[in-house]
């Protein structure tokens, strides 16, 4: 596997799509690559769909049965109305009724970035998840339980180290109060949310050139919707936070410069799960897309690292 960092192929086209259905919701379900390959499942956040992975799908499908799908609330899959319906616990079984469908006999691997990597976390920590999930890299996405213990922690410490980690998470996370506000933040991405202002935005911010940016057509839509995930979830596990472990292995990519999810609120995911991998990378939060060769070498080499 070739790496040049930087370089996104085109927006990549499915050798498959299919529906899987959860209930209610229909969930848009992308194929790449050869049909008997071993499974990876791709699961993105928030404003994008499975197009965020377009420049790392070619990196994996020569190898791999790639699999990616619009989460509810994104791209063609559905988006109910209620707040409720984007509780976390919602979101896993939406994962794993897309496992079971496209891969009924063996347990796949995760890649996921985001909300689609906090929502991959409640799937984990079910009990059984192992039959379900052989491995998970998690990029810029914690699980919630586990972050807001930590910053508990550094709270209680009373040190400068702790209390730092906990102001400099909660400075990064500030947005967050924004989005989960009544009406005012559907307002702003209705003006703002457009194809053109998000690539510029990223291009400010991370330095991302927008040819390296793939973005679905229902952008500003999925930026409106997708607001319900911080409404649904954020509070909750802030204020009440669970004991939540895993046996399946975690490599978590840690963006050094990631400015939603500062790399301490990691620094405790051994507490939590059995095996764990950990790779610092000098990028910021939106890796998909600046460096998409990273997340297939580190993918590639975790998968391999678990037994047959």
């Amino acid at each position: 596997m070739t790496r040049e960092t930087g370089q996104v192929a085109p927006r990549s086209v499915p050798d498959r799509m299919h529906r899987v259905h959860n209930g209610d919701i229909s969930l848009a379900v992308y194929e790449f690559g050869p049909e008997d390959g071993v499974p990876v499942v791709l699961v993105h956040g928030w404003p994008d769909t499975h197009h965020l992975w377009d420049g790392v799908v070619p990196l994996l499908s020569d190898r791999y049965r790639v699999i990616a799908y619009d989460t509810r609330g994104y791209g063609e899959s559905s988006a109910p109305a209620p707040v409720s319906a984007y509780q976390l616990s919602r979101l896993a079984t939406d994962f794993f009724a897309v496992v079971e469908a496209v891969s009924p006999t063996e347990p796949v691997h995760v890649v996921a970035h985001d909300w689609g990597s906090v929502q991959v976390w409640e799937a984990v920590c079910e009990p059984g998840a192992s039959q379900y999930v052989a491995s998970f890299t998690s990029i810029s996405g914690p699980n919630l339980d586990h972050l807001s213990t930590w910053m508990r922690r550094g709270v209680r410490s009373g040190t400068p180290r702790g209390l730092w980690g906990t102001l400099s998470q909660c400075l990064s996370s500030a947005y967050t109060t924004f989005f989960m506000l009544p009406v005012l933040p559907g307002l702003f991405f209705r003006l703002v949310g457009t194809e053109r202002v998000w690539k510029l935005f990223l291009r400010l911010v991370e330095g991302i050139p927008a040819e390296q940016i793939s973005l679905a057509p229902t952008i500003k839509q999925d930026m409106i919707s997708g607001l319900r995930f911080y409404k649904a979830n954020i509070l909750a596990r802030m204020f009440g936070p669970r004991e939540r472990f895993t046996t399946v292995p975690v490599q978590l990519l840690v963006n050094t410069r990631d400015i939603a999810v500062r790399p301490a609120g990691f620094d405790d995911t051994a507490r939590w799960a059995e095996r764990v991998v950990r790779h610092d990378l000098p990028r910021g939060h939106w890796l998909p897309y600046s460096d998409p060769a990273a997340i297939a070498e580190h993918a590639d080499a975790f998968i391999q690292a678990q037994p047959k």
